[in-house]
């Protein structure tokens, strides 16, 4: 299988990056809240520290491929697709205006380098680049109105953190609809993927597609077991599209999960998805968020008798008696920073919880969270940790970076 994701903390085989490119040097701070930034990284330093992150993986074993290079590979493999793919990104890129989208049409089917064509469309064009000197004559209103240094598609900073735009699901993925109007366009790059890439061509289930109606994000996917999927209902996943990919997912032949337990989560910056306030890093711990346990509603829902029904009830229980019963052993839950009120909010700022296990009991995260990386230490857990000056202020940690392929039964 070209997929293989059951569990969070089987060995991690196969994974997919985004190195961060150009697209960060397009961030300003005018358009910081626009583009989900809250601040602007410095991109040398950025790429370092993500290449320590892949080398710390490729050390213990891990494939590491990136998303530019599959996204080139599939347009190399299939010339006739590259006039479809850039005609539908300058529509997701919202062009709208005729002379702009013939210029824009233009400036990039004349790249004969596909790899500089997949990163030019990541890391945004500016209109200075398609108005070239014969554009100038006979300018129009809009022209006028419109300044050289204004995006005619936005960069796609986000795109370092792979982990969301789709998610993989035992054998098959959700390609996902994302929340934000910007990141939409990131999920471009997996459905080309999928749908003509060598390797994943007729290979990969979908049990859900980035066109339906209602928002999902694959930090708010977590697989428990090859039986049981954990998923956030937070501020980018909403409760439409997991009884969605419920339906899909347990009338498929290619999917085992039986349960889905869905995590209601406060709608806020800081716990924008599953991942970054819960993880699993051991076959019987998980380090967590303590100011999500006052708030937290879990749902499990099941496949109903009758067909596209569902069964849905809500646990009135304790978190951790919750996944006792799933999961099968006693769990132990570690509380980011052990819970201490200012300490954990900072270091969950920071994404203390946001891990990304590599084998059970073995961790990569950010060296600034330091109390809740001696915490991990100190409950046997084998702790690899990476620099973040830079790439933590994207908010996303080790996990968000990240979207496995392919981890061990």
């Amino acid at each position: 299988m070209v997929i293989n994701v059951k569990s969070e903390i089987k060995k991690l085989k196969k994974v997919l990056v985004h190195r961060p490119g150009n697209e960060l040097l397009n961030l300003t701070p005018d358009s910081l809240q626009r583009l989900l930034f809250d601040d602007i990284p410095f991109l040398p330093v950025a790429k370092e520290e993500h290449d320590e992150f892949v080398r710390i993986m490729r050390d213990n074993g891990v494939e590491v491929v990136y998303l530019e290079d599959l996204m080139t590979e599939t347009l190399d493999a299939n010339p006739d697709i590259k006039e479809q793919f850039v005609r539908q990104f300058i529509y997701e890129a919202g062009v709208r205006t005729p002379k702009y989208r013939g210029l824009l049409y233009d400036y990039l089917y004349e790249f004969d380098n596909n790899r500089e064509l997949v990163l030019k469309t990541m890391e945004g064009i500016k209109m200075s680049e398609i108005l070239v000197s014969k554009a100038r004559k006979g300018k129009s209103l809009v022209d006028m109105l419109t300044a050289d240094s204004e995006f005619i598609a936005d960069p796609m900073p986000n795109l370092y953190f792979t982990r969301d735009p789709f998610a993989s699901i035992g054998n098959g993925i959700s390609l996902n609809k994302m929340y934000s109007v910007t990141r939409c366009r990131e999920t471009i790059y997996a459905e080309y993927i999928f749908g003509y890439h060598p390797e994943y061509k007729d290979q990969v289930p979908k049990f859900y597609d980035r066109y339906e109606a209602f928002s999902i994000e694959g930090g708010d996917i977590l697989n428990l077991n090859d039986k049981v999927l954990a998923i956030g209902i937070s501020q980018r996943t909403k409760a439409d599209s997991i009884e969605l990919l419920a339906k899909k997912v347990f009338s498929s032949d290619d999917s085992t999960i039986e349960t889905i337990l869905a995590f209601n989560i406060p709608e806020c910056r800081a716990f924008m998805h599953l991942d970054t306030v819960f993880t699993q890093i051991d076959v019987d711990k998980f380090t967590f968020h303590p100011g999500i346990l006052g708030t937290l509603q879990v749902f499990e829902i099941t496949k109903g008798d009758v067909e596209d029904e569902l069964n849905v009830k809500e646990h009135k229980t304790s978190l951790e008696k919750i996944l006792e019963e799933y999961l099968g052993r006693d769990i132990t839950l570690i509380p980011c920073a052990g819970g201490d009120d200012i300490a954990s909010a900072r270091e969950q700022w920071n994404d203390g919880s946001n891990t990304l296990c590599i084998a059970p009991g073995t961790v990569i995260v950010y060296d600034r969270n330091n109390i809740t990386n001696e915490l991990l230490r100190q409950n046997g857990i084998k702790v690899l940790e990476m620099h973040s000056a830079e790439l933590s202020r994207g908010r996303g940690g080790p996990r968000c970076m990240s979207m496995p392929l392919i981890r061990e039964d």
